[in-house]
């Protein structure tokens, strides 16, 4: 376990360990504990049974099993700070690992928030929504493959009426041990219109990573590198159609995007684009991907998906029998430059939700894809469904 996961949780154990009959308030689900000094603990969770079925060339194998299997727990003390830990048992890596202060409470003024820790690094808004959130059951194929992820460090984030500033820091590994380097990112948005059901959000972000190479246990030397890749619409299937494939040595890799979303009532749609600038050594030529995409969603039942802090999350059902949403998302992604011949791949997913309880989701996708790379075209369609519990 990495240094700074023993950290946290020396936290939470310190905090935990109080006994459980002296709170003051006990919530049955989900599970969360209050304290007589208003400190708050609480379990979290996101719990993901799917299955695919494939069609189209190549024909891929059909696979159903666990997506997510995550869990964690929160502490918090409102207006004053909070922290994480959360780990997904199904892919055994470690998620939000954190602890974030609040200016306020110690400046009188509102200065932003101060994260430290295990933290999603800003450029891409759909890989920086939660994954208990995410309107379709997959993120789109540019976000797979330019999308940087997790990584260790700081970051600061104010947030006003009109507009949300974030700048951070990040180096080291990432608490896998993997992802050497350090990568500096800032993300700005204007948020004109941001009330229930009435949002308007327009934002640019951008990263400048700098990997390093790293030495095996055997004394071998490996240089900086990078690989964008992205699979055909599920994660129950390792095959890629676009793939660059090594590209080291790296120098440096420019990451920005820009990004989009409006909420009208039960309507919305959200938008990004995106490109990876990666500067490579020994006279080898630069290379760089592009690609976007465009989604739309409509809540059949009324409700509004909900938007808060940069992000969207879940909509909170209004009648008993839950919230239902159609979806559609076209996206693209070009992986050829130069000599590089990673491949192009565009693909249509249409979807419905059903929003059971603000806990229990069910979702189905249909996804057309089309990747051409080295002269050769793959057509697969998936018809894939989930079970989801959050809490």
């Amino acid at each position: 376990m990495r240094p700074l996961a023993l950290a946290a949780l020396s936290v939470f154990c310190s905090t935990a360990a109080l006994p459980v009959l002296a709170a003051e308030g006990a919530q049955a689900w989900p599970p969360k504990f209050t304290f007589s000094d208003e400190t708050e603990v609480a379990l979290t969770g996101n719990f993901a049974w799917d299955k695919a079925e494939f069609a189209g060339h190549p024909r891929l194998e059909d696979n159903e099993g666990l997506r997510r299997r995550e869990f964690g727990a929160t502490v918090k003390k409102a207006g004053v700070w909070d922290a994480m830990v959360y780990f997904d048992f199904e892919s055994k890596s470690w998620l939000d690992v954190f602890v974030r202060f609040d200016s306020k409470h110690f400046f009188d003024r509102d200065l932003g928030k101060l994260r430290i820790g295990y933290m999603k690094v800003p450029v891409g808004l759909e890989g920086v929504t939660s994954s208990r959130a995410g309107t379709f059951m997959e993120l789109a194929s540019p976000i797979q493959a330019i999308y940087q992820g997790r990584r260790t460090g700081v970051e600061w984030t104010l947030e006003q009426d009109h507009a949300l500033f974030q700048l951070g820091g990040y180096g080291g590994q990432d608490l896998q041990g993997d992802n050497p380097g350090q990568t500096y990112a800032a993300r700005a948005a204007w948020t004109p219109r941001k009330a229930a059901g009435d949002v308007l959000h327009l934002g640019i972000a951008a990263s400048r990573e700098n990997p390093q190479g790293w030495t095996d246990g055997r004394g071998v030397q490996f240089d900086p590198t990078a690989r964008l890749r992205a699979r055909p619409g599920t994660n129950l299937t390792d095959a890629r159609l676009v793939d660059t494939g090594s590209l080291a040595p790296v120098n440096h890799i420019q990451r920005t995007g820009l990004e989009g979303i409006w909420i009208k009532g039960p309507v919305s749609m959200q938008g990004e684009l995106l490109r990876a600038d990666i500067a490579r050594d020994d006279g080898l030529a630069d290379f760089t991907a592009e690609g976007g995409y465009v989604a739309a969603s409509w809540l059949l039942t009324g409700e509004s998906r909900v938007y808060s802090s940069g992000n969207v999350a879940n909509p909170k059902p209004a009648n008993g029998y839950g919230a239902v949403e159609l979806a559609a998302r076209y996206s693209t992604l070009d992986l050829d430059d130069g000599l590089v011949n990673g491949g192009r791949q565009h693909d249509w997913t249409f979807g419905a939700n059903w929003y059971l309880t603000p806990y229990v989701k069910l979702q189905a996708n249909y996804v057309r894809a089309n990747a051409t790379r080295n002269g050769a075209t793959s057509r697969p369609e998936i018809v894939e469904v989930r079970a989801q519990v959050h809490f």
